[in-house]
């Protein structure tokens, strides 16, 4: 038996370990807070995508719980064999009134991932009409994204990140019989968002679709947590939006709100959809809690209590090569650029009980290593100020 496989494998991570770029996991112990056991030891998290801080809430638990009595654990199959319960049909139907203000006939769709959503829309629209596709996404679009538009097998148009006049010189140029433009809302390393009013009427005016993946505006932006599209005040036939429903909303999966029509063709040919086995309904259950929540009184306290703590954490201390990129959303990167300096700032913040990973490249470019601090509206003041402590402190080594 010869294991030169699996030598070649262990020759390949090493050489990630001399980069600077190997990925290692740490084991939480207890439910997604600010505060948490991480591998034995009690730390301040800025880790978290769950920008409420409704992962933990023990009305959503209590719904899940619920959701599993009346459901059992699973589904048993996919959606469209005998998966498809009551519980989803109703969380499609209130995702559907929910985001109704900003589309065209609106409706919805409930997948396990936000991964699968954007391989559903993507595959599905490109082979909507006869003849080539063309697919017009950002560069710094999620890598679901990228996999979306390289497995569609559309030409695919790279545009510079948020540059409306490539985007537009780009679709000027397309003889596409279908063009899509694909772009982040808000984007998930940076934490600036995409100027969506200009891409759509771009859009529009080439006739193209706008997909916009909303995973991390959703929630979080707009009066009501719509997402972009209300930040944005836009409405129309050609928007597709992709919402995550396991960031601020606390719980698993991600939907698709787009016209009936876009819906109905999801249904009828998006292969990540019809080819996997429906998620749990018990989820369904209780994300129709989850949107309650967010559309309500406390959840427009949620979030501007995010706003307080993003407009505290605005300057982070800083030193030599250090810096800090712009955002008005709870993403807060913090560029140091060599993975080693990076990998050991997240370290010394970890010996002092605060835990927020590095992000090295293929996620960010090479030379743009990074510590991205991410903030709850279950953070508190005295937290954020925990932080900028500990970096002050960093920041003053020699």
């Amino acid at each position: 038996m010869t294991l030169a496989l699996i030598d070649a494998l262990q020759d390949r991570i090493a050489s990630l370990d001399v980069q600077g770029l190997r990925r290692r996991r740490r084991t939480t112990h207890s439910a997604c807070a600010p505060q948490l056991v991480v591998d034995g030891q009690r730390v301040l998290s800025f880790n978290s995508n769950d920008y409420l801080g409704l992962a933990a809430d023990a009305r959503i638990a209590t719904a899940l719980q619920e959701g599993v009595r009346l459901y059992g654990a699973g589904s048993g199959a996919s959606h469209l064999v005998s998966g498809h319960t009551q519980a989803h049909e109703a969380l499609e139907e209130r995702l559907a009134d929910f985001m109704a203000p900003h589309l065209v006939q609106a409706d919805a769709l409930y997948l396990s991932t936000g991964y699968m959503a954007n391989l559903a829309v993507l595959t599905a629209l490109a082979s909507a009409t006869p003849g080539e596709a063309e697919i017009f996404s950002d560069a710094l679009n999620h890598a679901s994204i990228i996999d979306g538009a390289r497995l569609s097998r559309a030409r695919v148009t790279v545009y510079p990140h948020n540059d409306v006049a490539a985007l537009a010189q780009a679709l000027a140029a397309s003889d596409a019989a279908t063009r899509i433009v694909v772009t982040d809302s808000v984007f998930s390393m940076d934490g600036d968002i995409a100027p969506l009013p200009q891409i759509l009427a771009l859009a529009q005016r080439h006739g193209a679709w706008l997909v916009v993946d909303d995973a991390h505006g959703f929630g979080v932006l707009g009066e009501h947590g719509r997402g972009a599209l209300e930040h944005f005040s836009l409405k129309s036939p050609e928007l597709v939006c992709m919402g995550a429903l396991g960031k601020a909303a606390g719980v698993s999966g991600a939907f698709v709100a787009a016209h009936a029509t876009v819906i109905d063709w999801l249904v009828q040919r998006a292969r990540p959809y019809i080819y996997t086995t429906a998620a749990a309904p018990a989820l369904a259950h209780a994300l129709l809690t989850s949107l309650a929540v967010i559309d309500s009184r406390e959840g427009q306290q949620r979030r501007a209590q995010l706003d307080l703590l993003q407009h505290q954490l605005s300057e982070l201390p800083l030193r030599a090569g250090w810096r800090q990129l712009p955002s008005n959303t709870p993403i807060q990167p913090l560029v140091i650029g060599d993975n080693a300096a990076t990998l050991a700032v997240a370290q010394a913040l970890f010996s002092s009980g605060i835990w927020a990973s590095a992000i090295r490249a293929p996620t960010v470019p090479v030379g743009s290593a990074r510590l991205r601090f991410t903030l709850s509206a279950t953070h508190t003041q005295e937290d954020v100020g925990r932080l900028l402590d500990a970096l002050h402190a960093i920041a003053k080594e020699p």
